[in-house]
C-alpha cells in the first residue's frame, strides 16, 4: 500500500526522524528540565545535552549546562588548568594553531591534520554505514581522518578513502589488500581499552547478511576477535607485521593501537622500534555499551595514568618527537583533549563523542541488533534510516567547530600560541577534587547504619553502582 508514493514504513521512519531531531533540539534548552534517566557519572545529562547544543550551534552552551567535565570524581573530571591572569592572555585567538603532524620521523609521508584529533575505529556492524558516512564526511571537511574499525569497507564509504584509516585487527575481518592500498594510514589494533586481553566481539543478531558479507563470515553467527595477534609475541614479530603492511602499501603511515597495561611504556618503545609512526593508547572509559563492564573497570590502568607514563619514558629514551602519541578511551570534551595533551599526548581519538553528537543517550543497549532506538549502533534497515548522513555530518562538524574554539580559548588563556606547545605541560594542570560540577552527584551516608549509600533526592539522572 502506498500513500502519496510513500510506503507506510517510510512515513513511520519520517515521523520518528522528525520527532527525534526535535527532541535533540528542545531538551538541551531546558524548557522541560533534564530527562530524569539521562546519563551516568562520566557522561552526565549536562554533558550529553551540551554536546547536542554544540552539534546544533557549533558553540559551547550558554544556558548553564556543564560542558567541560563529568561527575566521576576522578580522572579528567578532577583536573583543571592554571590559567594566567586575564591581562596576560593572548588577545587574538585567530593566531593560535591547533594543527598537529601525524609523522614525527624524518622519513615517510608527512601528514598534518588541522585539529588535534581524528575519529576512532567503529566497525561496520557495530554501527551503520550511515553513521560511518556521517563521520568520514565530517573528517573530510575538517582535514582529518576516521578509522574504519575492524569490519571492513562498505562500498558507500570508498569515495572517502583518502580520509579513512584502515584498521587491521586480530580477527582480520574485512581485511583486504585493496583496502590496505587505499589507506593513507593503517592501524593495527592489538588491543582496545574497553576489552583489554579479551579481543573484540560482535554478537549474532548484529552480524546481519550485509555485515557477514563484508567480514566474509556466516550471517547470524557471533564473531570474536582473538587476543592477541597469534603471530605476534615479540618486538621482532611486531616489526614483521608492520613490514608486511609496508610491503602492500609503502606510502602508508603505520598506527599501533594498544590498551593500557602496566608496562605500556615498554610497549610504546617496542612499537617505535618496530616502525610505527603513531601509537594510539586506548583507555577503558570509552567504547559503546557493548563492552563488558567487568573488563572496562577491572583490567588495565586509566588512560590519564598511561599518558604521562608513556610520554616520560619516550623522552628518557630520546625518541619522543619521533613517535606520535594519540590518546583515546573516554575523551568527551575539548577540555579532555587539552588535558590529555598537557599530560603528554600529541592528540586524541574521538568515538563516543561523535555518536552523542548525532543522538546517542548512553542507554547502553548497543549489543542488540535492534537495541539502539536512534539508529546508530545498528545495521537494521529500518532503524539505520533515522540517521541521514548529511545531517549527521553537519552535527559532528559543528561539534568539531566548538571543540576547536574551546581549545583556542584554553591556549589563549594559558599564553600559548600552538596546541603543540601544550604537550607534556603537566605543570599547567592542577588537581581539583572539589570541582563544583561534582557536588550535586556526590553520594552521602544516611543516618541509619543499616541503610545503603544513596544518591541525593535531587539527582535522578545518575547511576549508583
Amino acid at each position: 500500500m502506498e500513500i502519496d508514493n510513500k510506503t507506510i514504513e517510510q512515513l513511520i521512519t519520517e515521523k520518528h526522524t522528525i520527532a527525534l531531531r526535535r527532541g535533540f533540539s528542545v531538551w538541551p534548552r531546558g524548557e522541560f528540565g533534564k530527562p530524569p534517566a539521562l546519563g551516568d557519572f562520566r557522561w552526565t545529562a549536562d554533558l550529553i545535552l551540551s554536546t547536542w547544543i554544540q552539534a546544533e550551534t557549533g558553540k559551547p552552551p550558554t544556558n548553564g549546562l556543564e560542558y567541560r567535565v563529568g561527575a566521576s570524581g576522578g580522572g579528567f573530571d578532577v583536573l583543571d588548568f592554571k590559567f594566567l591572569p586575564e591581562d596576560q592572555w593572548i588577545t587574538n585567538g585567530n593566531l593560535i594553531d591547533t594543527s598537529i603532524s601525524l609523522n614525527g620521523r624524518p622519513y615517510d609521508k608527512k601528514i598534518k591534520i588541522s585539529v588535534p584529533w581524528y575519529g576512532g575505529g567503529m566497525s561496520y556492524g557495530s554501527i551503520s554505514d550511515h553513521v560511518m558516512l556521517s563521520r568520514v564526511r565530517a573528517a573530510k571537511e575538517w582535514g582529518t581522518y576516521t578509522s574504519s574499525g575492524e569490519g571492513g569497507y562498505p562500498d558507500t564509504i570508498v569515495p572517502y578513502k583518502d580520509n579513512i584509516i584502515t584498521q587491521v585487527a586480530t580477527g582480520l575481518f574485512g581485511v583486504r589488500e585493496q583496502t590496505i592500498q587505499y589507506a593513507p594510514i593503517i592501524e593495527l589494533k592489538y588491543a582496545q581499552g574497553a576489552k583489554p586481553g579479551l579481543g573484540g566481539h560482535l554478537l549474532a543478531d548484529k552480524s546481519t547478511a550485509s555485515v557477514a558479507k563484508i567480514r566474509e563470515s556466516v550471517p547470524w553467527v557471533s564473531l570474536f576477535s582473538p587476543f592477541p595477534f597469534h603471530s605476534v609475541y615479540s618486538v621482532e614479530d611486531h616489526k614483521k607485521h608492520l613490514d608486511w603492511i609496508k610491503t602492500i602499501n609503502p606510502a602508508a603511515l603505520l598506527c599501533v593501537k594498544v590498551s593500557t597495561p602496566t608496562d605500556v611504556d615498554m610497549v610504546a618503545v617496542g612499537s617505535f622500534y618496530a616502525g610505527a609512526h603513531i601509537l594510539n593508547i586506548d583507555g577503558s572509559y570509552g567504547s559503546t555499551g557493548a563492552a563488558p563492564e567487568i573488563a572496562k573497570k577491572n583490567i588495565a590502568m586509566p588512560v590519564e595514568y598511561a599518558i604521562p607514563k608513556v610520554h616520560k619514558y619516550l623522552v628518557s629514551e630520546g625518541i619522543r618527537d619521533e613517535l606520535i602519541v594519540m590518546a583515546s578511551g573516554g575523551i568527551r570534551t575539548a577540555y579532555d583533549i587539552a588535558k590529555a595533551i598537557a599530560l603528554g599526548a600529541d592528540g586524541c581519538v574521538l568515538g563516543t563523542t561523535e555518536l552523542v553528537a548525532i543522538g546517542c543517550t548512553r542507554c547502553s543497549n548497543c549489543e542488540r541488533g535492534r537495541g539502539c532506538p536512534f539508529g546508530l549502533t545498528t545495521t537494521d534497515p529500518e532503524l539505520s534510516q533515522l540517521v541521514d548522513p548529511d545531517w549527521g555530518m553537519r552535527r559532528i562538524s559543528s561539534v568539531y567547530q566548538s571543540f576547536q574554539f574551546q581549545l583556542k580559548d584554553i591556549l589563549r588563556r594559558l599564553g600559548l600560541t600552538s596546541i603543540r606547545e601544550l604537550r607534556g605541560r603537566s605543570d599547567l594542570l592542577l588537581y581539583n577534587k572539589q570541582h563544583p560540577s561534582n557536588d550535586k552527584y556526590k553520594m552521602k551516608k544516611v543516618s541509619k547504619p543499616e541503610e545503603e549509600l544513596r544518591v541525593e533526592e535531587s539527582v535522578t539522572d545518575s547511576v549508583v553502582e
